[in-house]
């Protein structure tokens, strides 16, 4: 059972609302050879602390922020190298037991046509996203007691991974117990994902006002219980727009240091989520809008602040701010998504069983080429979570520059994949072309007899092959 809601001032709580408040009201800009000379010393090691971030958000100076993004940049590729992630959230429902106001699976939304997936069709959905090339997925779920409970989710995820060849599931699902929370590992799952949407007490009082997510507490509390149970890797992130950005980008930055003062990893993940206008919301604008040149500062601000994470841009944004945002810092693209359960299957959209409006509807072969021609890799890779590189490894080993060493190889081995499997022959010949170009920047690795060893196998059929 949920425990009933604690107070929203409470000092045992991951973020201390007041805390932030004052940072951020105290925060003086920085001079700019003073904000210059700063990021030039920033490092995988040496982050950007949570006060000179809050510096840095009350500058505008542009020659400051011009570095800053070169310096996001640099951060990103002494990490990740070239490498951009690709993958697809499969909505499983949009039934839900809240009522957020910002959102189009909210109970009291009487036009939405609501859908949940059975196991067997949540398996047709993956199927198609595999056929697409995809071989991780987010699960998504409404935050319903009896209809998306973890039953259910852990059903659908053994399904999955029994029925198709998707090789990475991860879940953004309601906050649970610490035995459900053990009990979703046990079926599969990969990285645990739940955005707290906005850390400001009264604010998410208003944005939540009847259902389980009314507890700020319970919500903000719950990575607390997800890795105890298990789950080395977790996502975290708010919904921008809600609130001032300022505030919410810095207690995300809290929570991700939290999270590393307590159980030594810094979260898996770090999304940002703008608001966008869903069908049937009473809210039709965002609060606190957020601006693009805000949203690339916010990108910025987190690659600099923690390194190891994965910065995420989804396709709630427009096209050219996600491709600007692969400049800057941003390491994880979704492509091709849908937001109603069902989506992928029959291609029709069904606006009224949507969360939210889709902005970037490029598919995933154009993402593949977008990468490619800003000078990216392309990657598919899943072989952190299928090797045990995952929770306070990881974080080591990313903080190190270790991991960089196996995205490379991986990633050139997933698109070599991807290109055979590709019916496009242009598409192809420009995926492998890129798989040529990249193997010669492995001349001095140790992995590249294996490497090329793998990359045979793979260009004559083979699948799945990883470091």
């Amino acid at each position: 059972m949920q425990p009933q809601a604690t107070s929203r001032v409470s000092p045992n709580l991951p973020v201390d609302a007041d805390a932030i408040s004052r940072l951020l009201s105290s925060a003086v800009p920085f001079r700019r050879s003073e904000g210059v000379s700063l990021l030039h010393s920033l490092s995988p090691r040496r982050r950007l602390a949570l006060g000179e971030a809050a510096r840095l958000l009350a500058t505008d100076d542009p020659l400051v922020w011009e570095t800053a993004g070169r310096m996001a940049r640099a951060v990103r590729e002494e990490v990740f190298g070239r490498r951009v992630v690709l993958f697809a959230p499969l909505y499983l429902s949009n039934e839900c037991g809240n009522n957020c106001l910002y959102c189009g699976f909210r109970r009291g939304n009487r036009e939405a046509r609501r859908i949940t997936l059975s196991p067997s069709q949540a398996v047709a959905e993956a199927r198609v996203l595999v056929a697409k090339g995809f071989r991780r997925l987010l699960l998504v779920a409404g935050e319903h007691p009896a209809k998306t409970g973890v039953e259910y989710i852990a059903e659908v995820l053994r399904a999955i991974r029994r029925d198709t060849g998707m090789r990475i599931l991860h879940v953004n699902a309601a906050p649970m117990p610490m035995d459900a929370f053990r009990s979703l590992k046990e079926a599969g799952a990969g990285v645990y994902q739940c955005f707290q949407e906005t850390y400001h007490p009264e604010t998410y009082a208003r944005m939540h006002p009847t259902g389980a997510k009314a507890d700020y507490a319970w919500r903000v509390t719950c990575m607390d219980r997800a890795i105890p149970a298990g789950f080395g890797d977790v996502g975290i992130g708010a919904l921008l727009g809600l609130h001032d950005f300022r505030f919410e980008v810095l207690a995300v930055l809290r929570h991700a240091e939290r999270l590393h003062d307590t159980f030594g990893t810094f979260p898996h993940t770090i999304s940002v989520p703008r608001f966008k206008h869903a069908f049937g919301a009473p809210i039709a604008a965002a609060p606190a809008p957020v601006s693009d040149a805000a949203f690339e500062r916010i990108v910025i601000l987190y690659r600099l602040s923690v390194p190891s994470a994965g910065v995420v841009v989804s396709t709630r944004e427009p096209a050219a701010l996600r491709e600007r945002c692969l400049d800057i810092g941003a390491t994880q693209v979704s492509a091709g998504s849908k937001t109603d359960p069902g989506g992928y299957g029959d291609g029709v959209r069904r606006h009224e069983s949507e969360q939210f409006e889709v902005d970037d509807t490029r598919p995933i072969e154009e993402m593949v080429r977008v990468i490619l021609r800003r000078g990216y890799l392309p990657s598919l890779c899943t072989s952190c979570y299928r090797r045990r590189r995952t929770g306070n490894v990881f974080t080591e080993m990313a903080l190190d520059g270790h991991i960089k060493e196996f995205c490379l190889p991986n990633a050139l081995l997933t698109l070599a994949e991807y290109a055979v499997g590709n019916a496009d022959p242009a598409l192809r010949d420009q995926c492998l072309a890129a798989v040529a170009a990249g193997r010669k920047d492995l001349d001095d690795s140790a992995l590249r007899p294996e490497f090329d060893r793998k990359l045979s196998l793979v260009l004559s059929g083979a699948k799945d092959l990883f470091f």
